[in-house]
């Protein structure tokens, strides 16, 4: 399968001035819920639904608690989560508080399998 995409049309923000230039958008086909995973884990392997959800669903309480703890959580070959902050700059260090972080997010690096799969992916324009 191909990964789908379309073209769209972007200025650079940073040089305003210059041509708008064409980029490359993915476009999702669709969305799989936590319920459809764990029909499809049943059906490649001998649990059965309700105990596959059951860990589904314990899996991202406790994925939650770790990051929270400012763990980084390795799922073996399947990557690892990270929670990653920004902020804004101070001038001195005694200057800088906690209000000052504007962004956080999770940060998910894939693991071996999953690198495999995006060097070997294919493109379609939709």
């Amino acid at each position: 399968m191909a990964i789908k995409y379309n073209l769209v049309q972007r200025s650079n923000l940073q040089k305003p001035d210059e041509p708008k230039k064409w980029y490359a958008q993915s476009k999702s086909d669709g969305d799989v819920s936590l319920k459809d995973l764990g029909k499809e884990i049943t059906q490649r392997c001998t649990v059965n639904y309700a105990d596959t959800l059951a860990v589904l669903e314990a899996l991202n309480q406790v994925l939650t608690v770790n990051l929270e703890g400012n763990k980084i959580v390795r799922f073996g070959d399947f990557g690892s989560f990270q929670v990653s902050i920004g902020s804004e700059g101070a001038e001195t260090e005694d200057k800088f508080t906690s209000s000052m972080i504007k962004t956080k997010k999770v940060i998910f690096r894939p693991g071996e399998d999953l690198k495999v799969m995006l060097n070997n992916l294919k493109f379609e324009k939709r």
